[in-house]
């Protein structure tokens, strides 16, 4: 298996951990007003009584005083759209948080239009007070100095802040949809499965197994999320030490320093590393692990589903009573599993130069996934029947995508356990033959016959 190239993931990790930020955006577009509010000046002094008489026409035409006017009403109006601004953020980022889920922020945090915007407005408030300073009226015994290039910048940059807090205010209230939201999700995660996954399952490889006795644990460096794996210092270091590094630690999964998270053996049978090793595969492999305080969906395929559950979980409380959400958010998830069902969800191997297994990166299986989905909904939304619903359909979606027998294993799993719910479940006798009829039908998918009724709309 080719080895992915480190430093295109270093470079995705940062990026992501950027736009997930307020302040990179915001930053930039400050420095570029101070900038521009120095240099226009400076040209405008320059050139000011060379300039064609054509352009001149359409530059700033008043005197000291009106330019001072324009650019105070400039600044002063635009920090008090700023503020309106945060605040719209900040309400919109709160109501995500409780009425979906705390997870969805990040994604509210990464948008573009909202980095954009504050930029604008931020930057256009800096620039003007900035060429603001360089207006002079003769009062002070120097001469009169009117910057009408700069002031002109001004007032366009006050036309594209007013636009741009208009697309602002229609692009919140478009995010604040809960499709638009799940669609974001959806399209995040679907992306990240391209990258981590194959796309076909191929042929089944042989996994090496543990060294017994002679295998050494490799603990949490620190606490927190599993974020990413360098498989490229792993396999220098299992390279250079004759060893076999197997990491145990699923990507999303909580790490507590100290705890063992990877697994190291002799690639030689019948022998044992070194004492004057141990110390430092320990400290290379530990290092080779980045952990963080929150979850990405950088190398964590599972996040983007783990969110969508989350949403599905939200809506199920009785505080939220919302199961139209659920059902929507369930189709989403239901999407991502079928492309999961055709893909290797094995475990990642590298290879050393004598094309032995070196590294083996352990990723979740498709049951694990398949659990993730549909254990949380069953349990909070068995007792609805619509929701119940969605769940068997899912399974019977997923078992017609599926040809693999540890997916069609997972999905027999799952609907075992969805009658055994269902059968504690005090429906009327209608709903009870409707959703028995549909446990049927994954029975079907599973045999490869469909026979679906009729779809139902939620």
């Amino acid at each position: 298996m080719a080895l992915s190239n480190p430093r295109r993931r270093g470079t995705r990790r940062l990026a992501e951990s950027l736009s997930a930020q307020l302040w990179p955006v915001p930053a930039i577009a400050i420095s570029l007003a101070i900038g521009l509010g120095i240099g226009l000046p400076i040209l405008d002094q320059a050139i000011d009584d060379d300039l064609p008489a054509w352009l001149t026409v359409y530059l700033f035409q008043g005197g000291a005083d009106a330019a001072r006017a324009v650019l105070q009403a400039i600044s002063g109006s635009l920090i008090t759209v700023t503020a309106l601004t945060f605040s719209l953020t900040v309400v919109t980022l709160q109501l995500a948080s409780s009425q979906f889920s705390p997870r969805l922020l990040r994604t509210f945090t990464s948008d573009r239009i909202v980095h954009t915007t504050l930029g604008l407005l931020l930057g256009t408030f800096v620039y003007s007070l900035t060429v603001l300073r360089t207006v002079r009226t003769g009062d002070d015994n120097r001469d009169v100095f009117i910057p009408q290039m700069a002031t002109t910048f001004a007032y366009v940059l006050a036309v594209a802040s007013v636009i741009g807090l208009v697309a602002f205010l229609a692009h919140l209230v478009r995010e604040l949809r809960i499709e638009t939201m799940l669609t974001t999700v959806h399209r995040e995660a679907s992306g990240e499965l391209e990258r981590t996954f194959p796309e076909d399952a191929g042929a089944t490889v042989t996994v090496p197994s543990g060294g017994g006795s002679g295998e050494i644990l490799v603990g949490a460096a620190e606490s927190g999320f599993l974020l990413s794996v360098d498989e490229h210092s792993l396999r220098e270091v299992a390279t250079a030490h004759s060893v076999v590094i197997r990491i145990d630690a699923l990507p999303g999964s909580s790490l507590v320093r100290g705890v063992p998270l990877a697994t190291v053996w002799p690639q030689q049978a019948g022998t044992v590393i070194a004492a004057d090793d141990v110390a430092e595969l320990q400290t290379r492999v530990a290092a080779a692990v980045s952990s963080g305080s929150e979850r990405t969906i950088v190398q964590d395929a599972g996040f983007g589903l783990r969110q969508l559950i989350d949403v599905t979980a939200k809506a199920l409380s009785p505080g939220i009573n919302d199961p139209t959400t659920a059902v929507h958010a369930l189709g989403h998830a239901a999407a991502l599993l079928c492309d999961l069902a055709g893909r290797d969800l094995g475990p990642r191997l590298l290879r050393n130069d004598r094309d032995r297994v070196c590294v083996i990166v352990r990723r979740p299986s498709f049951g694990h996934f398949l659990d993730l989905v549909v254990a949380q909904p069953r349990l909070y939304g068995i007792a609805d029947p619509a929701v119940t619903g969605r769940l068997l359909r899912l399974l019977q979606e997923v078992a017609w995508n599926g040809e693999h027998p540890a997916v069609l294993a997972a999905v027999r799993d799952q609907l075992a356990r969805m009658r055994e719910a269902m059968a504690r479940q005090e429906w009327i006798a209608a709903d009870r033959s409707r959703l028995n009829v549909l446990a049927t039908e994954v029975d079907d998918a599973l045999d490869g016959r469909w026979s679906a009724t009729a779809y139902e709309t939620a």
